[in-house]
């Protein structure tokens, strides 16, 4: 099928940085989209971040100036540098993918990464 494997995530200080990534591999035959999603202990999941095969970015208001999205869509693979962090940011990162597959032959379908939690000190 279709795995996502993620890295990047850990604890860092208010105002530092880390940077997200995530690899997608399996009967792929094209990817539409990926994107990141983020969810906090008793709240919903939501979107943080999301770019297009072509190139197209959309961000959640509160990240918006702070991270960038990026992707190398010959490895499959989508960024998310995440600068000026705040205590707010922490919460499980999620990698996703609108992915189209070989097999089920032209099966369009989204997955999802195991998750990354993210933890920022004040």
């Amino acid at each position: 099928q279709v795995q996502l494997v993620e890295s990047g995530g850990g604890l860092v200080q208010a105002g530092g940085s880390l940077r997200l990534s995530c690899v997608a591999s399996g009967s792929i035959f094209s990817i539409n989209a990926m994107g990141w999603y983020r969810q906090a202990p008793g709240k919903q999941r939501e979107l943080v971040a999301l770019i297009t095969s072509g190139g197209t970015t959309n961000y959640a208001d509160s990240v918006k100036g702070r991270f960038t999205i990026s992707r190398d869509n010959a490895k499959n693979t989508v960024y998310l540098q995440m600068n000026s962090l705040k205590p707010e940011d922490t919460a499980v990162y999620y990698c996703n993918a609108d992915v189209t597959t070989t097999q089920p032959r032209g099966m369009r379908a989204r997955y999802w990464g195991q998750g990354t939690q993210v933890t920022v000190s004040s």
